[in-house]
């Protein structure tokens, strides 16, 4: 509470709102009452009283909270109340209240410069009831207030940001930026109108961004550090030039009742534990949001869109229910303060917020869950350094028809049920008698089983891909696609354009090359096999399963001393130089080889295996 004279006010921020002296103002809902004046123009222009006030300051505004930005403002607990549920709609420099980082990742740090100018106020010669004029906004008890005072002058916010990367750090970068900032008010400008900073500086400030928020029109708003300097130094010429740049910047408001005990008063303010609870949730929904918006345009973000779509969902739920607690605070604010309801209903309103599933610790065990599941599939793409990362199942087509094979790496779990999703879509429908109480699923990113498994499968994959990186007929790909049949994730074998394993088995020797055919003959399955006499049993006999399972043909057990037509070349690498002489009908009913040219390579055909 201030005072003019002997009379009792109450003063608030302008914030960029268009007053005037003699104004009606209701404190209920912090509404201007435009275009009417309790006393007539004649009057307020003949007693008026004009002070100068000549105050200048800038300051450096390093944290982005609610609180810390409406402090920078002078924003009292109650109108702070209205401003955050809606009530108050800000204009020109206050506008940087809206101004919210966009992404965890931006390094900010804001500029501030006030300044004020004069201060007028109307004498005691209106405040008798005779020189009213419009008592019917009193009788009809539209406001509660009228501005007997304003204080004019100016403020203007520079908000400068630099975007990281993952390679840097958001706190060094700021003090970087801070100490750059600080210079700003002393910073010569040389020859040609160019800063006069040294090259290394000037290689940093070449990195900012500029927002502007005034209260001033300037004929191009600044957009970066230079441009910023040159308005910063030049604002005390712009409004000192008679004083057309001035706003007013705070009003003081003299209630009704002290004209006719009969008008409309503000019975009660809110008090300063529920605004500040308020700001908390709000405060907590915007670091959500940002939260959001830096998963969201993230790699696995973008490559992922059954993430993207967990992601973009849980952002509208929350922003959602959020629209609904200002839209409560929008419609029981004007009601409290006229003393038509009490202030236990807003306590109500945010005990259920703070007890039903959008609770913060809800909603940022989720964002941790999520943030795990991101930074798992970021570590294990990385392990495939190589590889390339494809969107959708048809880009994924796109891909393996334009080559002659692909082997691609799924992840199979992407889309797998949220229920806290439904719980908080089910909340926000009023109706939770259909969300299960049941144990919470564990993710495959969260079962070490699963987790060693998907990890192993990539490391396998790569170490093959980096053996065969020269082979340009063979493609290789990542996508998340569902398969309920493999949990965490799957390699498929493609060849032609078409799938021909849903469940590959990289080989485990790190000169593994495999190729694959597919035509009207069957299917040919090529490996270089390890060179040890004692392994080969086993290489032929995982080999030969798999290209049974792939075909979906009966097993037959292979052993090197099955067939007569066996000869060995160095002891390590089978030939079957005498079965292919032979005609199909001819050859060992065991196992029908058929040489690809010459050893190393080793061949299984299909189409004459005999599946009897």
């Amino acid at each position: 509470m201030d005072e003019t004279s002997d009379i009792k006010t109450t003063q608030i921020m302008a914030l960029g709102r268009p007053f005037d002296l003699g104004m009606f103002y209701d404190c209920r809902s912090d509404k201007l009452i435009p275009g009417i004046t309790l006393w007539d123009k004649e009057k307020l222009d003949r007693d008026l009283r004009v002070t100068s006030k000549p105050n200048t300051e800038f300051k450096i505004v390093a944290s982005e909270s609610i609180s810390d930005k409406s402090s920078s403002l002078d924003l009292e607990a109650s109108l702070k109340a209205s401003f955050l549920c809606g009530l108050v709609s800000v204009e020109g420099a206050a506008k940087y209240l809206n101004d919210n980082k966009k992404s965890t990742k931006q390094a900010r740090v804001t500029l501030q410069y006030k300044t004020t100018t004069v201060f007028k106020q109307l004498t005691m010669d209106q405040l008798g009831t005779g020189n009213l004029t419009h008592c019917e906004v009193i009788n009809k008890g539209l406001a509660t207030h009228v501005v007997t005072a304003i204080l004019y002058g100016a403020q203007a916010f520079f908000v400068f940001d630099q975007e990281t990367s993952e390679d840097e750090n958001v706190q060094d970068i700021q003090v970087s930026l801070k100490m750059m900032i600080e210079k700003i008010p002393t910073i010569p400008f040389g020859g040609g109108g160019a800063l006069k900073i040294e090259e290394k500086d000037r290689e940093k400030v070449n990195k900012f961004s500029c927002t502007f928020h005034g209260d001033l029109i300037l004929e191009k708003n600044p957009t970066t550090f230079e441009e910023a300097v040159k308005v910063f130094q030049d604002l005390p010429r712009l409004l000192s030039s008679g004083g057309e740049n001035v706003v007013p910047v705070s009003v003081y408001l003299l209630p009704l009742t002290t004209l006719d005990s009969k008008a409309s008063k503000l019975v009660r303010q809110i008090s300063l534990r529920l605004v500040t609870e308020a700001e908390n949730i709000l405060e907590g929904f915007t670091e959500l949001e940002t939260w959001c918006n830096d998963v969201l345009k993230s790699p696995a973000g973008q490559n992922f869109p059954q993430l993207y779509k967990k992601i973009k969902k849980f952002k509208g739920l929350c922003s959602e229910f959020m629209v609904g607690l200002q839209r409560t605070f929008y419609q029981k604010l004007p009601l409290i303060r006229g003393g038509g309801e009490k202030e236990a209903v807003l306590a109500e309103v945010l005990k259920k917020a703070s007890e039903g599933p959008f609770n913060s610790h809800r909603l940022k065990q989720w964002m941790e869950d999520k943030d795990k599941e991101f930074n798992t599939i970021k570590t294990l793409i990385k392990l495939m350094k190589n590889t390339e990362v494809v969107s959708s199942e048809n880009a994924l087509t796109d891909k393996v028809t334009e080559t002659e094979k692909a082997l691609v790496f799924v992840f199979t779990s992407l889309d797998s049920p949220e229920p806290f999703l439904s719980e908080l879509d089910q909340h926000l429908k009023g109706s939770m008698s259909t969300i299960s109480n049941g144990p919470v699923p564990i993710r495959w990113y969260s079962s070490q089983e699963v987790a060693n498994s998907v990890r192993r499968k990539a490391k396998l994959f790569s170490d093959f891909q980096e053996s065969n990186d020269d082979r340009k007929s063979f493609r290789f790909l990542v996508v998340g696609l569902a398969d309920r049949n493999h949990e965490g994730s799957v390699i498929y074998l493609y060849e032609d354009g078409f799938k021909v394993s849903q469940d590959f088995e990289v080989p485990t020797s790190p000169t593994a090359v495999v190729s694959s055919r597919k035509d009207r003959k069957g299917f040919h399955l090529h490996g270089t096999l390890q060179r040890h006499s004692e392994n080969l049993h086993s290489t032929l006999q995982r080999q030969s399963d798999k290209a049974r399972n792939i075909l979906g043909l009966k097993q037959h057990i292979i052993r090197p001393d099955q067939c007569k037509a066996y000869c060995y070349r160095n002891a390590t690498v089978p030939s079957c130089a005498e079965c292919t002489k032979k005609t199909s009908a001819q050859r060992c009913p065991l196992f029908t080889g058929k040489l690809s040219m010459s050893p190393p390579y080793w061949a299984l055909a299909g189409s004459d295996i005999d599946g009897s």
